[in-house]
This record gives structure tokens, sequence and C-alpha cells, in this order.
């Protein structure tokens, strides 16, 4: 069970409700980062007083060392400071919920401090699961998820002795806004419009890629290396209700699966007390009053993010980097006003087939097949 955590990303939506646990559980925070909110986390820093608080953009951090320092709380800026973080000495566990990328180096530099990860950034794994993986595993790191549905799939399999009696994991996924849409009624889809999801409360990227089930896709990447699971044993299901965060069948065709309320305290909370469980904020089920279950099939032909990410589930190797870096730069462009909601799915598309993907690749190989599949969509 954790003590004492650093929070990457800590004004973001995962982020505030960790903190909330946190607060609720009676741990310690050591470590506080954010990019550019600079009142959020001056706020944060003097009601749970870290040792360290990084804003990784460097004019927020000079205005937060200045707003700090009445406190013993120490200042830092850019991407040292949030590799310091990470690897901050009295952090037992550290949250990564930052957004993108950009999360890859601090997971890391964490891990090769032995260090539990609560994993919210799945990027780390989408582009560079192998990687990840084999350095957990030799740091004796463990690595905890925190989505929902990673955190469902990781319940269900907590008592499964076994791997080869696992038939599938199925995803459940909300089918964001525009659940029911035809690809003619999406054409003029605003970003007010892809902002409005019906279930949950999150940032605007990954609220974005829920609305193109681009998440969903980037979830069954990343379910393939936490569980070790081949992309064909990996399915998706619309649950339009959000009750059921995910299940696992296994050979014999029972199903389990972990229900809850859309509450993402809950997933957060299981993280960090693993493997006990505690009272805690997350909201209760209330089961006569939920009303009924829902489930269908994903439409891919118009949806096609989802059907893109599951190419490049089978093609392996640096497609995940490919598809996530595209992805990124796209949703900054929609965001940005400057392409419309469908042409995301395009530009992801055509970064596929311009950049090759690499084989078995290195630190460096990812790294530029980001580079690349993002200048392809630039």
């Amino acid at each position: 069970m954790s003590k004492c955590i650093s929070i990457l990303g800590s004004t973001g939506s995962i982020g505030r409700q960790s903190l909330e646990v946190i607060a609720a559980c009676g741990m310690e925070v050591a470590a506080l980062t954010a990019n550019s909110s600079v009142e959020k986390l001056e706020a944060q820093a003097r009601q749970f007083n870290p040792k360290l608080a990084v804003m990784t953009d460097e004019r927020a951090a000079a205005d937060l060392k200045v707003r700090l320092a009445d406190t013993q709380v120490k200042v830092a800026g850019g991407m040292d400071g949030l590799l310091e973080a990470a690897a901050i000495p009295q952090a037992d566990t550290v949250i990564t919920a930052v957004v993108g990328m950009v999360g890859l180096r601090p997971t890391l530099a964490a891990i090769r401090e032995g260090k539990r990860i609560g994993l919210a950034n799945k990027e780390t794994l989408v582009c560079a699961g192998p990687l990840v993986l084999e350095e957990a595993k030799d740091y004796g790191a463990q690595i905890i998820p925190v989505d929902s549905e990673h955190s469902a799939l990781f319940q269900c399999l907590e008592g499964n002795r076994d791997r080869g009696e696992v038939k599938r994991l199925i995803l459940t996924c909300s089918g964001g806004p525009f659940y029911g849409k035809t690809a003619a009624e999406l054409q003029g889809m605003t970003r007010e419009d892809a902002l409005r999801h019906p279930n949950w409360s999150m940032g605007a990227k990954i609220t974005v890629d829920s609305a193109t089930l681009m998440n969903k896709g980037l979830e069954v990447i990343e379910a393939m290396h936490l569980y070790h699971m081949p992309p064909e044993k990996i399915s998706v299901v619309i649950h339009r209700e959000s009750i059921i965060h995910s299940l696992v069948e296994y050979c014999d065709n029972a199903m389990l699966a972990q229900l809850g309320a859309p509450d993402m305290r809950l997933p957060i909370q299981y993280a960090l007390t693993w493997p006990k469980r505690v009272p805690g904020p997350a909201q209760e089920l209330d089961l006569w009053n939920c009303g009924p279950l829902t489930f269908g099939a994903p439409d891919l032909k118009t949806f096609r993010c989802l059907d893109l990410a599951l190419r490049a589930a089978q093609e392996g190797g640096t497609a995940g980097a490919v598809l996530n870096g595209a992805n990124e730069e796209a949703v900054a462009q929609f965001l940005a006003g400057k392409i419309g909601f469908l042409d995301i799915a395009g530009k992801v598309e055509g970064a596929m087939e311009q950049v090759t993907v690499v084989q078995n690749p290195g630190i460096g190989d990812i790294l530029e097949a980001d580079r690349a599949a993002r200048e392809a969509v630039r």
C-alpha cells in the first residue's frame, strides 16, 4: 500500500481526483507537477505541502517560485523538473497523469528507482510497451493501471492462476458523444460537440479521443502489453452506461466483470492501496437505480480511428508510436479549429502510410517514429 505519492499532472482531472483520494486515505504527497496552471498548482502545494512543485513551462515555473517563496516547497521547471519529480526519493508511488508522449521519459525514470507506477498515461505503453515492461522487470517496479477499463481487467485477473485459461479480454466503451451517428452527421461536428462526453469529465484531448474511439484503440494496445495478450484476444464492446468497466472471458465461457459507478476515484485508489481495499471517496453504485445495461458492437467504418488502432496493434513495432504521435498532432489541430472532426482519422491514416515501421525498436526508434508521424500530420 502506498504511503507517499508523486503526481505527474496534478492539475488535470486524474491529478485532482488523485489528491482527493490521497486526502481521504491519509497519504502524503512528495511532488506535484503541471504544465502551466500556476494558480492551481500553487493552491495544491499550499494544501498538500510537497517537497517539490514543478511547472514544465519554464515561465510558469519562475512565476510559481515567486508565489511559493514563503513556503518550504522547492520549485523546478522543464523536463528536468519532471524527471526529478518522478524519481524523488520520498515517493514510493508515482501517478503518471500527464497527457501524451511527454510521459515516457519520467515514467522510465520512476521505474528505474523501483517505484510503483499508477499508470494513467496510456501513451507510454502504446509507444514503448515492451521496453517499459522490460525495464519494470529489471528494476522491480510495479505497474498498476489507473484507467478504469484496465483497472477492471487487473481486478478480474487477480484470481487467475494460469493466463492460458483466459479466452478474451473485453474492454467496454461508452461510445462517446457521437454514438450512433453516421459519417455524414459527423461531418459538421465542432470542438464543443466533441467535448460533451455523456459519462465522464476528462481533459480535452482524451475527450476527443473518446469521441473518435481512438481512446479505445489505444487501450487495446495498452492491454496487449499490460496483460501479455495478442490483439486477437482483445475485444471492444459498446456499453453506454459505463457501469461495467471491463470483462474477462475464460476458456470455459465464464465471464468476470468489474462494476462500479463512473467515478475515476475508485481505480485511482485501488492503484494506490493494492493489494488492500480501504474505504474511500468513490461514489457507491446503486444497483436498484442504475437502469438497464446495454451492449453493442462498435462501428469501425464510421469511427475509423478505432480500426486504425487495431491495425497498429497487429503490426507492432513502432506502429503504436506512429499512431499515437499522429493522433496527438491531429487532435491538437482539431481543437485549434484547423481541421474537421473526420479529418482526424484521415491525418492519422496518412501518417501510418508514410512512416516506416521498425520492429523490435529501441528508444531512439520510438522517438523518431513519433517525430516523423507528427511531421507527416503537420
